[in-house]
This record gives structure tokens, sequence and C-alpha cells, in this order.
């Protein structure tokens, strides 16, 4: 196959723990081509297809310059044979109109993953709301009388904004309600921005587990990411150690609930976000954790990537 990623620049990529270049290198140890661009590459003009400037690399199995690249040049995204969808969050207008040149990509026949539809379709914190019998109590508003009371319901809660990404904006308060005003004005912006709060779940002590579910099938592994010091975020952007341990039982009955049902609708890749017995994320974007749990357990995620990607192209 041909694959183009469209990603953040490879310069900035921090190979020892990037997911996506786990891809690419499987897909380059089976003989695949390999290809990327960013998504401010991407181009439409009318009378012509989606096109974008993209770069042919091939990895070289250093540490440093990792990459080689053999050629740049403007190329119709249908002319590969899969368009993965690697661009990091936060989902912002720019990655939003992305998905819309892609879409009109696969129009003109481009085989996409995850599919633009479904990224759109499924933003990563409201996304749980489709399940909510996996849920902790949880309240999305603009309302901060609406806080105030699910405050005084639940005692200790967390409060964060539906666009943050690595555990930034997100904040504890207590049964003392201690600055829950201040953080309130600060999140929601008197009104103007909507949040999400949800009850404390004290089950972060032993971590945030990121479940990966590919081709709708569970890795039988999880990273618990688990907070360390004073911290209650354990995304490993925070500062969280990422810890691989086998899904509980709990996990699989998440992960079977969801993982075909979202496949199905184009998204070959999540990340459920498990704290506890609690879902608490969808991640559809550019789940990560693959080098991880590889390294950690000795289960092939990339593997099991590329085999769902091939899998997935021949059946189209």
């Amino acid at each position: 196959m041909n694959i183009l990623f469209v990603a953040d620049p490879l310069e900035a990529f921090k190979t020892y723990k990037d997911t996506t270049f786990s891809m690419m290198r499987e897909a380059q140890r089976r003989g695949h081509r390999i290809a990327a661009c960013e998504p401010r590459h991407l181009t439409w003009k009318s009378g012509d297809l989606v096109h974008a400037k993209v770069r042919d690399i091939t990895l070289t199995g250093s540490e440093d310059d990792w990459f080689r690249e053999d050629r740049s040049e403007v190329r119709p995204l249908k002319d590969f044979d899969a368009v993965l969808m690697r661009k990091d969050p936060p989902f912002d207008s720019e990655y939003f109109y992305a998905t819309h040149l892609l879409e009109q990509a696969e129009r003109e026949g481009a085989r996409v993953f995850n599919k633009p539809a479904a990224l759109r379709d499924h933003p990563e914190k409201l996304a749980i709301m489709e399940f909510p019998q996996f849920v902790s109590p949880t309240l999305v508003t603009r309302q901060a009388d609406e806080v105030k009371r699910f405050h005084q319901e639940h005692g200790e809660i967390i409060l964060k904004p539906l666009d943050g990404m690595g555990g930034m904006g997100i904040f504890r308060v207590g049964p003392d309600g201690l600055n829950l005003g201040a953080i309130i004005e600060t999140l929601n912006q008197e009104g103007a921005t909507t949040i999400m709060v949800q009850k404390f779940v004290k089950e972060i002590a032993a971590g945030d587990k990121r479940v990966l579910v590919i081709g709708g099938k569970a890795v039988p592994f999880s990273l618990a990411r688990i907070p360390q010091g004073s911290e209650i975020r354990g995304n490993l952007a925070a500062g969280g150690k990422g810890v691989a341990q086998p899904l509980s039982d709990r996990d699989f009955e998440i992960a079977e609930a969801i993982g075909p049902r979202l496949a199905q609708r184009g998204l070959l890749l999540i990340g459920l976000d498990v704290i506890g017995s609690c879902l608490t994320e969808i991640n559809v974007t550019s789940p990560t954790c693959f080098q991880e749990i590889t390294q950690q357990t000795g289960f092939d995620v990339p593997k099991m990537f590329v085999d769902a990607l091939e899998a997935a192209v021949a059946a189209r």
C-alpha cells in the first residue's frame, strides 16, 4: 500500500513514544510506502481534486535523523491507498476545516481513517453521552448555578473545558467548594463557554486507563496513567506515570459495547479513558499509547493496527 499520514510536522515527533511513528515503522516493515503532510498542506480548487504537498519518506532506523525525505510533490489524496488522519488535538476550527477537505477527498475516492465525518460527530468529551450506562455522574452546561447544584449533590467534583487536551484546564473542587466560583468564571467565561463537570472518582489514584480499540476489538492491555505527587491528572503530558496492565472485566465490557458500534461508523482506532469502572472520554482524533503498551507487555499494538488497516482497505 501507499499510505499518507496527515500529521504534525515530522521534525516535532518524539519517536521514542510517538504512536504515529510506530504505525509508520510497522507499515514500512511490511513493505508499504509512506508519505506525510500536515493539515495546512491540504488544498482544494473548483474543478480539481483535493491534493496536498506530500513528502515521500523512508525511516532510517536512527534515533536522531529518523527519516529520509525521498521526494516532495503535490499529489491528489485519492492516489493513496489509505490516508490516516493523525493530527494531534486540539479539535479547533482548523482541524474542523481539515475534516471537510478530507471528506471531499473521500467523495473523490480517497480512503480516510478515521472517517472525517465520524471525527466531527464524536467530540472526545461529549461522545460519552451516548453511553450513559458506563459514565459517572456528569453534567454538561453553561450555567454556573447548575454547576453549583451539582457540587452540592456530589461533594467532590472535576471541572474541565470541552476542548482541552493532555489534562489542560482540569480542576478538582472538594466538599468545601473552595474557589468554585472563580473556577467556573475561568472555564465558562460568564456563560459563554460550555464545560463538563464530573463526580470525582477516587480510583484515579490507581490510574486513568487508556483502553485502545482497533477495528472494533480491544487491545488486551491498557495503559494506566497514574498521577504523581499532589497531581490529580494522570495524563502523560501532565507528568503521569504510564503502567501497562491487562484489561479488567469491566474494561472489556465497555470496549465490547462501544468498539464495534463506533467501528461501523468509520472509526478504525479509538481510545477509551476509564477511571475505576467509569468511562470518562472517548478519544477519536489521535489516540496514543501504542509504544508504551508494546514495550511493557510484548503485545504488538502497531501490528494489530496495520492488520486492521490492511483489512479495512481490502474490504472497500
